[in-house]
């Protein structure tokens, strides 16, 4: 998250780490990256240094609907990672597992806490066009990932739904009155009244859509440029609490965007499957909605005026005005 974090003391981080970890943390650098979790680096006195993360779970309805479910799932989720990486996946930045051998600890009833080794690099960007190799190679990891399916357990599967779509459709359905959760959320209101037929119309060619026929295999769920690392020559994979049992379609979209025939061959090429085309179509339609439900589920509530609203303002009007998803450089809309 962008904004500073003020809702627990950085004390009870701090002491989450050294427990968990046995850490005797000496700097904690707050930094302002990603979106639904947040984010320090910490050093121990020494020369190594480590990346923290403190999830919210309130922002995490793939996982599920309760505070408690979401924990359990977040665990499933980094444990797959973690083991993803100990079977030679090196690109797997994972977790780091506790003295008691979990990959995260609870802070409180809404947060969780999760360390990993610190990566040295810079993150790629969102919208960014990538040059065909750097194409092919996340197109090599991803296909890395998928045939390592055996080695995961107890991962969620994910279906072509729709996180958060009950409440976008009371947000759709109480766009009569005034929103009054904080300063963004009239003019978010408002933008959705003005796109209201066009929000409903998505949601009703997802319903249409067909579940894939590729089989489900282990997928990232979010493999954008910013969720990739570039460290000693070679790629790096962070943010793996969206890891899930799903078919293949749901990480190749975002990288064959306008590209469709050659990721297809390539995919092909690496592991003998063959890409259903009108699942990448329903896989970049639910991005977009599932971004458009988590910007309004979050200018709804009470929030202050500030770099997060901000930046859930300005994606939600980019998903309607039809400039998103495009994660590699690719203008789509959804139609």
């Amino acid at each position: 998250m962008r904004s500073p974090f003020g809702h627990i003391a950085e004390s009870a981080i701090r002491r989450a780490v050294m427990d968990g970890w046995n850490l005797a943390v000496g700097e904690l650098r707050y930094l302002p990256e990603g979106g639904g979790a947040y984010h320090w680096i910490a050093g121990t006195g020494e020369t190594r240094r480590w990346f923290v993360t403190c999830d919210d779970l309130d922002t995490k309805p793939w996982l599920g609907n309760d505070r408690d479910t979401v924990f359990d799932r977040l665990l499933a989720a980094y444990q797959a990672a973690i083991d993803l990486r100990a079977s030679g996946l090196k690109f797997v930045i994972a977790p780091r597992a506790t003295v008691a051998g979990a990959p995260a600890v609870r802070v409180d009833d809404r947060y969780s806490v999760s360390t990993f080794d610190y990566v040295a690099g810079a993150p790629a960007q969102w919208g960014r066009a990538w040059s065909d190799d750097g194409v092919g190679e996340v197109v090599a990891v991803l296909a890395a990932l998928h045939r390592s399916t055996p080695i995961v357990h107890d991962v969620a599967r994910r279906e072509l739904e729709l996180p958060g779509r009950a409440d976008l459709e009371q947000a759709l359905a109480e766009l009569g009155r005034s929103w009054d959760g904080g300063p963004l959320s009239e003019p978010a209101r408002l933008d959705l009244v003005r796109h209201q037929e066009l929000v409903g119309g998505w949601l009703g060619q997802l319903d249409r859509s067909a579940y894939p026929q590729t089989l489900p295999v282990v997928t990232h769920g979010e493999p954008h440029p910013g969720n990739f690392i570039r460290h000693n020559n070679a790629l790096g994979l962070v943010d793996w609490d969206t890891v899930a049992l799903a078919p293949p379609e749901l990480d190749l979209w975002m990288v064959a965007d306008g590209q469709e025939d050659d990721i297809i061959r390539l995919y092909r090429d690496l592991t003998g499957v063959s890409l259903d085309r009108a699942a990448l179509a329903s896989y970049r339609l639910l991005w977009a909605l599932t971004d458009a439900a988590a910007f309004t589920v979050q200018l709804r509530r009470p929030h202050r005026h500030d770099a997060d609203a901000e930046r859930a303002l300005a994606g939600l009007r980019s998903i309607l005005n039809g400039h998103e998803p495009a994660p590699y450089g690719t203008r789509v809309a959804p139609s």
